[in-house]
Formats: C-alpha cells, structure tokens, sequence
C-alpha cells in the first residue's frame, strides 16, 4: 500500500512490517514501548525501533510521551486495508 507523507507530495510504501506494527499497536488501549509492540507484533524489537519514525511522520502512529506510542485512527484504517 501506498499513501501520501502528511504535507508532501512523495509517496511512501507501506510494508508487511509496517502493517505488522500498525496491527499489533491497535491491541494496545495506552501508549506502548517499541518492546512491547515487537512482542506482540512477532518482530525484533531493533526492526521496530526502525520503523516509528516514518510511522509517526506519516501520521499513523503518535508519540505522547518519550519513547511510548498509540496509533492514530489513520493508522488504524491504514492496518485494516
């Protein structure tokens, strides 16, 4: 799946790893570590550290507080695609 960075005009692939972590953050109610979603997602904790940036810069993940995150109801949409 393909979708369009907030603001911007390029185009931003969105992998199975990607999906996995978007699904995995959508059975969290709080804001989870990268630890935490590894676990659940079935993912190497590094592999996710890697990937919340462009998670949160695309607007589909947000970080409330350092180094925890929740998906964003676009996050959610994007996951169930």
């Amino acid at each position: 799946m393909t979708i369009p960075p907030i603001g911007g005009e390029i185009m931003v692939e969105i992998g199975d790893v990607d999906k996995k972590i978007l699904k995995a953050l959508m059975e969290f109610t709080k804001p989870v570590r990268c630890k935490d979603i590894a676990m659940k997602a079935g993912l190497e904790t590094r592999s996710v550290i890697g990937r919340m940036r462009k998670l949160v810069r695309l607007g589909l993940v947000e970080r409330p507080e350092r180094g925890k995150y929740i998906i964003t109801e676009e996050g959610r949409k994007t996951a169930q695609e």
